[in-house]
């Protein structure tokens, strides 16, 4: 499931991808909803779903979804044979939500260096306008890290894009179907409104770093690598056990939400 020249080079153009073929139909589908519900039974009475953030350290379930052979192709294509999983996150909103993610770079959150990571957003049910879809801003991941200010009471985010920038009449909408999935870069400027539909916009984030990536542990003391594909010949971090239990919470609860998206 390589991506052909043609979609590698859209994607080193635009900062996205999307459009491909769902990864998860059928019953892959169904037990991807089936494990969401799971996870999510497990919150205690002060937490949201979008809690659930680096979880695959401790759900042998979410890992394997991380460790999707498909999904890990077509993120080979993209950063090399050598890659390893060190982030993810739900990412949802529910039913006529007004809170929104502000126009952001992914990178200016990360303490990593070279900037060189993938980010995996899976749809496990239909996300479109109406519910609150990701856009972007193509080509804007060339412009290198932009300035961010403090965002505003709406934004789940801390920070949010100083205007000037950028130009919103250029942002494209990533439709994603259930099972679905896209891909971005993480300087690509993007963002999402609110959830104006009666449904839930439930999104499953994946992040994947080429082995050169170096984390400042200093600014991220607790950053664990999962090497997924390849072999790891930089050990610039340091590498977390793969989980056992199917379905286990970590040791830390709730956190301030500081990236999205």
């Amino acid at each position: 499931m390589k991506l052909s020249e043609n979609q590698i080079q859209t994607y080193r153009e635009n900062g996205y991808l999307a459009g491909l073929p769902p990864v998860f139909t059928g019953e892959k589908l169904a037990l991807l909803q089936q494990g969401y519900e799971k996870i999510t039974s497990m919150l205690h009475d002060d937490e949201s779903p979008t809690d659930i953030v680096q979880w695959h350290r401790t759900s042998r379930w979410l890992y394997d979804v991380a460790n999707e052979p498909e999904l890990l192709d077509y993120v080979e294509s993209l950063l090399g044979p050598d890659f390893y999983l060190w982030g993810s996150e739900f990412i949802v909103k529910p039913p006529h939500s007004t809170k929104t993610v502000p126009w952001h770079q992914d990178a200016y959150y990360w303490p990593l260096a070279p900037h060189n990571t993938v980010t995996v957003w899976i749809a496990l049910w239909d996300v479109d306008e109406a519910n609150g879809a990701m856009q972007v801003i193509p080509r804007s991941h060339k412009a290198g890290i932009i300035k961010h200010r403090i965002a505003g009471e709406e934004s789940v985010l801390s920070f949010e894009l100083e205007t000037g920038h950028f130009s919103t009449a250029d942002a494209v909408t990533l439709n994603i179907p259930a099972g679905g999935f896209s891909l971005h870069d993480d300087a690509i400027v993007h963002g999402s409104s609110g959830n104006v539909s009666d449904r839930w916009r439930v999104g499953y984030i994946l992040r994947y770093s080429a082995t050169e990536v170096r984390c400042d542990l200093e600014r991220n003391p607790t950053f664990l690598s999962y090497m997924v594909r390849g072999v790891d010949t930089f050990n610039h971090n340091p590498q977390g056990d793969v989980p056992t239990e199917l379905f286990a919470r970590p040791e830390f609860s709730k956190r301030i939400r500081k990236t999205a998206e």
